[in-house]
């Protein structure tokens, strides 16, 4: 194997996705979308102290809704906490562990108010990850994660890649499945006012 093998088709895969599918359906998004609740009980992120969640994480005037454990079977939750969930528990959690960032967690992380933000947040992020993932060449690739990723500790960092790649294209699909039921269901009240 040479630097030229593994390495650049693990980023590929992710970049592919995330260039054509992904990335551009999120353009747009609005405030209205990313803190909308289809259900009544969703989790979210919002101004700290509201909502019904037993426990709320995150440092200034922003909180994320979690409990642990989760309950069964676990809350829906909105675009807001969704993107939350890959920005700190994905990305941020793993550039920190594995590429220098500052350490980060559910709890220290600072939630924004606004979906334009959680955007550059996301942005950031992805960048830091593909950068890292590229610094590791096809050597680092197969090295052991470490402790950082608790049980998985002997794994190789190309599987925590793989690992990666398959959370934030579930996951980024799953909020724009969220923009696609948000846009039919607001489609009358759209056409109303116009």
């Amino acid at each position: 194997m040479t630097d030229q093998t593994w390495n650049p088709r693990l980023r590929d895969q992710l970049t592919w996705h995330w260039s054509r599918q992904l990335r551009p359906r999120l353009e747009g998004l609005t405030d209205e979308e990313y803190f909308w609740e289809p259900v009544p009980g969703c989790w979210s992120v919002r101004p700290r102290g509201t909502g019904d969640a037993p426990v709320q994480g995150g440092s200034g005037a922003m909180a994320i809704d979690f409990s642990v454990p989760e309950p069964d079977p676990p809350p829906f939750t909105t675009i807001a906490w969704r993107l939350g969930h890959v920005i700190v528990g994905v990305l941020a959690m793993r550039n920190a562990a594995h590429f220098g960032r500052a350490s980060t967690d559910y709890n220290s992380f600072e939630y924004v108010t606004n979906a334009s933000t959680a955007l550059s947040q996301l942005d950031a992020e992805y960048a830091a990850w593909l950068a890292g993932v590229e610094s590791l060449g096809e050597t680092g690739l197969a090295r052991p994660c470490g402790k950082a990723e608790g049980p998985y500790a002997d794994r190789s960092l190309a599987t925590l890649v793989l690992h990666i790649n398959r959370e934030l294209i579930h996951h980024l699909a799953e909020v724009c499945l969220l923009r696609d039921l948000y846009l039919h269901t607001h489609r009358q009240t759209r056409q109303e006012t116009t």
